[in-house]
C-alpha cells in the first residue's frame, strides 16, 4: 500500500460514490474547462493560511537566530546601557530593523519581478561564494 493511498472508509467517500462518479466522468469536454487566476484559487484555498504561517515562522526563527550576538544587537547592548534609556534605544533599533527589513523585502520584490527564481537563487549562490572566499583570503593574507 502506498502511503499517499488512503483506504475508503477513511477518506470519506465509500466506493459506491466512486463508481457513481467514474461513470459519470467518461465524458470529457475539454472546451469548458476555464483556467483561473492563480490568486483566486491559492487565497480560497485553506492551506494559504497554513502557507502564511510557515513562512511567517521560518523568517522569524531565520532572522532571530542570525541577529542574536552580531554587532547591531550588540551596539544596542551599548547605546542601552550608556543612555540609561532603554525603552528610547529599543524604539530606535526596532525602527532601524523593521525599515532595513523593509528595504530589503522591496528589492526582492523588484527582483523576482525581473528574473526568474532560478536565475535569483544561482545569483544568490554565487555571491555567497565569493563572499567567502573574500573572507577566506582576508584570514589567510591578515596572518
Amino acid at each position: 500500500m502506498k502511503l499517499d493511498s488512503a483506504p475508503l472508509e477513511i477518506s470519506g467517500i465509500s466506493p459506491s460514490e466512486i463508481e457513481l462518479e467514474l461513470k459519470d466522468s467518461n465524458d470529457f469536454n475539454l472546451t469548458s474547462a476555464q483556467c483561473l487566476p492563480v490568486e483566486s484559487v491559492v487565497a480560497d484555498s485553506p492551506r494559504k493560511q497554513e502557507s502564511a504561517l510557515v513562512v511567517f515562522g521560518t523568517t522569524f526563527i531565520t532572522i532571530f537566530l542570525a541577529e542574536i550576538g552580531d554587532k547591531t544587537q550588540l551596539s544596542t547592548l551599548l547605546m542601552s546601557a550608556q543612555s540609561h534609556s532603554p525603552w528610547v534605544v529599543f524604539i530606535g533599533s526596532a525602527a532601524a530593523l523593521i525599515t532595513t527589513s523593509l528595504l530589503g523585502v522591496l528589492l526582492g520584490c523588484w527582483i523576482a519581478s525581473r528574473l526568474s527564481p532560478k536565475t535569483v537563487e544561482k545569483s544568490a549562490g554565487v555571491m555567497l561564494l565569493l563572499i567567502s572566499l573574500m573572507l577566506f583570503w582576508d584570514v589567510f593574507i591578515g596572518y
